[in-house]
């Protein structure tokens, strides 16, 4: 098991917009260009890439999920604190 992840994600405010993202992301869309139009972390600049990290850097939800996803695979809808996170496990 590893002991970082290489992440990116998309943060919004509602659980519709996070819907609204997921559809977005099932048509085709690139997760960057989602992240850089609606994401409201600061990541966004850089497509939602959150670069690698280890355990203990994240909210317990979000890295419980990033760390259980597959190399280019695309979390459902995560609730913190912060908002809503769609995850996408990049290495």
């Amino acid at each position: 098991m590893s002991n970082k992840v290489h992440c990116a994600h998309v943060l919004v405010k509602t659980k519709q917009e996070a819907d609204t993202v997921l559809e977005r992301l099932k048509k085709g869309e690139k997760f960057a260009k989602i992240a850089k139009e609606v994401s409201l972390c600061p990541s966004r600049k850089r497509g939602g890439d959150l670069g690698f990290f280890g355990r203990g850097k994240m909210m317990k939800e979000f890295e419980k999920t990033a760390f259980t996803l597959k190399r280019g695979q695309t979390s459902p809808i995560i609730k913190t604190k912060f908002g809503y996170h769609i995850i996408k496990r990049l290495e």
